[in-house]
């Protein structure tokens, strides 16, 4: 579904609760509320940043991969994101997010797509490794090439650059063909 009827359907959702709301209990109460989401939501999203940054500082001191933490700082982020934005419904998703409870059901499920989606990508990389090499290509066979710069506005010294052979191949004598 295109970002932009998601979006449309976002907002006149978020309206469509604020006139509800309003007409139910009132417009000041209604205005209340969205301030006291905001002023809890901006609460929690201090306090489980700072949380999530001290394990991040810990993950890598103890030199072990942080992304638990990393996917953790993301999901707070989007959070505050939908805090700020004006709304009910944000407002409560992005609380949602910001309790670690919800949010470690969240990871867990983006983790999980993430693992799927990765399976998927290594299985259409192997996929396509086996059509080459069915195609009589051999592992290894690269194209030599020189980058070379003509740019205007670039400085010429009338010298030649230097190119050096790459590190991995043996260099060979420039006035003899190159041996296969």
């Amino acid at each position: 579904m295109p970002i932009l009827v998601l979006l449309l359907i976002a907002g006149v959702a978020e309206l469509a609760v604020l006139v509800a709301l309003g007409q139910a209990i009132g417009l000041l109460p209604t205005i209340g509320l969205l301030v006291l989401a905001a002023v809890l939501g901006s609460w929690l999203l201090r306090r489980e940043g700072r949380r999530t940054l001290g394990e991040f500082r810990e993950a890598a001191r103890l030199r072990r991969p942080a992304d638990r933490e990393i996917s953790d700082g993301m999901l707070i982020a989007a959070g505050g994101l939908l805090i700020v934005l004006p709304g009910f419904l944000s407002d409560i998703a992005g609380l949602l997010l910001l309790l670690p409870p919800t949010r470690a059901l969240v990871r867990k499920r983006m983790m999980r797509a993430a693992e799927k989606r990765a399976k998927q990508m290594q299985d259409q990389v192997w996929l396509h490794q086996q059509r080459f090499n069915r195609a009589g290509g051999r592992p290894g066979d690269f194209i030599d090439g020189e980058v070379v710069d003509e740019t205007d506005d670039a400085p010429n010294s009338g010298s030649t650059p230097i190119i050096l052979p790459p590190q991995s191949v043996r260099a060979e004598r420039l006035d003899e063909p190159p041996q296969r």
